[in-house]
């Protein structure tokens, strides 16, 4: 079981442990890679309202071209296109599918410059 440790309250070193939901890394022929991790922890990390901690990301040429993650102060947010914009987690099913839609969405816009 693998454990992430991130401190909490400002100025406390109380910690906390989160559990590995799902792991999973692909690297294509093309070099192109496809990841996803996430955790649940004790408690929200603020200001989201779940229990998720999560990153998503595809990587094209060394280049991160799409990212969905979560961090303290920011919240869930999406990259897209070398933007940042907001993102609502809804379920960890329903981040695979954004992340895979994105996906495609992006490879029919770039595949005949690859």
């Amino acid at each position: 079981m693998a454990s992430l440790t991130s401190a909490v309250g400002v100025g406390n070193v109380a910690y906390m442990k989160a559990r590995l939901i799902t792991r999973f890394k692909d690297i294509t022929p093309e070099g192109d890679i496809l990841e996803l991790v996430v955790w649940r922890l004790p408690a929200p990390v603020p200001p989201c309202t779940h229990d998720y901690k999560y990153r998503a990301v595809f990587v094209v040429n060394g280049e991160r071209v799409i990212g969905f993650d979560n961090e303290r102060g920011k919240g869930d947010h999406c990259h897209l296109q070398g933007q940042e914009k907001p993102y609502r987690l809804t379920s960890v099913d329903q981040l695979i599918d954004d992340l895979m839609i994105e996906v495609e969405r992006w490879k029919n816009e770039h595949s005949p410059s690859r």
